[in-house]
């Protein structure tokens, strides 16, 4: 049999022991055993090693007269959470000096450092390494790795390395490193500190700072962000150096100068905070003497809510720009650049259990393009809100109630009150057959104010509003192929009885048409606001079919039909033939990865097809998205002016870990491209690279384009600007691309 000598020594209990023994696993390193002869052979003596306890493991262990200890051959020691492996080491007992050398590795719960040779003492966890190799645990990130020329510790949670290198790429693929002349690593404040740092891509130095600080941990901290670079048509080149301040754990700010080749110099201010029962951010963004513009153009934005208790909220908006081509000129997102009419607003609300109250304050900034106007909408100051709702039996009981003072410095003003109270009965309630009648009476009253000529000042209008809404739910099994689905049948009827009122004397503040569709068709009214109700007397058919995946509960199809039949003429109605126009839906999730949709209006009075639209998606997996769609709309007795437009966009891998991403919009009546979104994003391990370029209308027949490049470096900086925004917007279905597997597990220094 063969043997082999495995020595265990403990400091600070004064124990050694030293026996021949068969090969066998090593001890824990919560316990020790060790053979004494004033104890009986079957007795153990175990002791708990605290974090001064020095634990010391090898194949050879000798005792030096003056208290020192030498180890060798896979020597292991361990003084709390903390563990240093060498092929040979002396440990000096009294001073508590360590030195070790071949393959040195010193191992901690969140980091690793290997390297030829090691001196420390074991008490003030002070020392030194020469030529280290670092592996460090990054919660919430990738871990990271790096080297250096030396390794001093000041403790055990403080390092610093000198001449050093770290990036999150696998080991042997360093496509990025971060270079620094000198390395702080503070594992008490989770806080790396790096001394003339230069950024290097594919051995390409990219960016230069003579400091910086990071934190290991994924928590906010102060400091620059990377760059953002870009090209616009009318800005030209341009960059953005963020910077981030982390204030309190509940407040923070970044300032972002965004310096533009044609126009100077746009400081982006952002201030964010968060309490118990608020929340808020504002915005404050100026650019001092735009060349283009000659002037200097301003944006102001302020959000904040906050609960005041016992049911108590409050809300303010407030939006401002300097001019109205604030947004054409500066944006380059197609949300910003179309914007035209920002809100400014402040609320106060009130919820019970069975009633709500609410009063707002509420004005409109209308950005106006001369080659494309836009209305100005009223203000509204304020517009009071009460409303409640109880179950008394089968009934429900409802109250909506509103005030407004509507002010227009162009339009006529006034004042208008809505009562409006309604009663809805549950007839028949089942799951599979309802009828619900509601019955409700509309009072509006008006006072006119300022822009008004008429004689009479006060106009009020009543009138009863008769609904009956029901329908029927019929199902069965059925089985297609190897699938088994449940099939439902949904006819419903839904009747509207509102006796007609000359309104033509009444002046309109908000309302309009609501646009005919399935939602409208089962309304009592079919305008949006208070100052219209229509005439009605008719009653809306519909069937409805879905095919449910028995297995998985997911809707596979889904056909519905619908017609509206007036027994009377509407008199206030933008549709006036007592037959509506026919609505046919259908579409579902036909494969886990394939969705169909598809919708057809026709007008049976003048047998034309009025509008209809089809649209699919194809999802096989994350970071593969297909969308196709066609959409049609007749504009009149000419055919060349009806819109016919397809929309095409994707995200799909390429060859290796390039993805192409894309979005095209074209216009078949006007024969061109009215938006479209090009690009390429290429994934690494550590790093992604996106090249895309966009180009959309904006109001007043202008096009915006911008192009935009961003070199993210995962888990350190993006550098470029950030097309992410762009690529969701244009794309449903978009995906931030993910870290790709390798072929070999990334590993730190052995």
């Amino acid at each position: 049999m063969r043997f082999r000598f495995h020595s265990v020594f403990l400091l600070g209990l004064g124990l050694f022991s030293q026996h021949i023994q068969a090969a066998e696993p090593l001890l824990p390193a919560s316990a020790v055993s060790a053979a004494s002869p004033a104890l009986p052979p079957s007795t153990e003596l175990t002791a708990p090693i605290s974090d001064k306890t020095v634990y010391i493991e090898a194949q050879k262990l000798e005792s030096k007269k003056d208290g020192g200890m030498e180890a060798h051959g896979n020597v292991e020691l361990q003084q709390g959470k903390q563990k240093i492996y060498a092929d040979h080491l002396f440990y000096e007992q009294k001073t508590g000096d360590l030195s070790a050398n071949g393959s040195v590795r010193i191992v901690q719960p969140n980091a690793t450092v290997s390297g030829p040779d090691l001196k420390m003492n074991m008490g003030t966890n002070i020392g030194e390494m020469n030529l280290p190799l670092f592996q460090l645990k990054q919660p919430h990130q990738s871990d990271a790795h790096g080297s250096a020329k030396i390794m001093r510790s000041s403790g055990s949670l403080n390092y610093e390395y000198e001449n050093a290198t770290y990036t999150t790429c696998p080991a042997g693929n360093d496509d990025w490193l971060l270079n620094m002349s000198r390395l702080e690593i503070d594992r008490g404040t989770q806080i790396g500190t790096a001394h003339n740092v230069w950024v290097e891509f594919k051995s390409v130095p990219l960016l230069y700072t003579p400091w910086m600080n990071f934190p290991l941990d994924g928590r906010r901290l102060s400091g620059f962000l990377g760059p953002i670079y870009g090209v616009t048509g009318s800005g030209g080149a341009e960059i953005t150096l963020p910077y981030y301040w982390n204030i309190a754990p509940n407040y923070d700010a970044t300032i972002s100068p965004r310096v533009m080749e044609n126009r100077g110099v746009l400081f982006n201010d952002e201030f964010r905070y968060l309490g118990q029962s608020y929340s808020g951010e504002m915005h404050y963004d100026i650019l001092q003497n735009d060349r283009i513009a000659n002037a200097t153009r301003t944006r102001a934005a302020i959000t904040h809510s906050q609960n005041l208790g016992s049911g108590l909220n409050a809300k303010m908006i407030f939006n401002r720009v300097s001019d109205d081509a604030y947004f054409r000129d500066l944006s380059n997102t197609v949300s910003g650049a179309t914007q035209t009419q920002l809100e400014s607003s402040g609320q106060m609300s009130y919820a019970a259990d069975w009633w709500s109250s609410s009063i707002n304050v509420q004005t409109f900034q209308t950005l106006q393009n001369p080659s494309a106007p836009v209305a100005i909408p009223y203000q509204r100051l304020p517009q009071i809100n009460l409303s409640a709702r109880k179950s008394v039996g089968d009934s429900l009981l409802s109250m909506t109630n509103e005030y407004v003072n509507f002010y227009h410095p162009n339009y006529v003003n006034g004042q208008r009150l809505v009562l409006y109270p309604s009663v809805d009965y549950d007839l028949v309630s089942d799951p599979g057959f309802y009828i619900k009648p509601r019955l409700s009476v509309h009072n509006t009253q008006y006072v006119m104010g300022h822009n008004y000529n008429g004689s009479v000042l006060h106009f009020s209008r009543t009138v009863p509003i008769f609904s009956l809404n029901t329908g029927m739910t019929f199902e069965r099994d059925l089985t297609l192929g190897k699938g088994d689905y449940l099939q439902t049948l949904e006819p419903r009827a839904y009747y509207v009885n509102i006796p007609y009122q000359n309104q033509d004397f009444l002046p309109i503040y908000d309302s309009s048409p609501i646009p005919f569709n399935f939602s409208q068709m089962f309304t009592e009214n079919r305008y949006f606001g208070n100052d219209r109700i229509s005439d009605a007397n008719m009653v809306t058919m519909a069937l409805t079919s879905r095919l449910i995946d028995s297995d998985e509960g997911i809707e596979r199809w889904r056909v519905a039909v619908g017609e509206r039949f007036s027994f009377e003429t509407p008199k206030i109605d933008p549709d006036t033939n007592n037959r509506s126009r026919i609505l046919l839906e259908t579409g579902g999730r036909v494969t886990n990865a394939l969705t169909l949709n598809g919708l057809l209006e026709y007008d049976p009075n003048t047998t034309h097809t009025l509008s209809y639209n089809a649209k699919s998606s194809y999802v096989p997996e994350t970071e593969k998205v297909l969308n196709l769609g066609y959409r049609y709309t007749r504009t009149g007795d000419i055919p060349e002016n009806d819109i016919r437009q397809a929309d095409f966009s994707t995200q799909w891998p390429l060859i290796r870990n390039w993805h192409l991403v894309s979005r095209l919009t074209f216009s078949f009546n006007e024969r061109r491209i009215l938006e479209e979104l090009a690009g390429l994003e290429y994934n690494q391990s550590c790093w992604t690279l996106r090249l895309v370029a966009q180009k959309f209308p904006i109001p007043g027949k202008h096009i915006s384009t911008g192009i935009f490049m961003q070199l993210e470096l995962r888990d350190l900086v993006s550098l470029g600007s950030d097309p992410l925004t762009a690529l969701r917007s244009s794309i449903p279905g978009y995906s931030k691309l993910k870290t790709p597997s390798t072929d070999q597990p990334v590993q730190g220094p052995q």
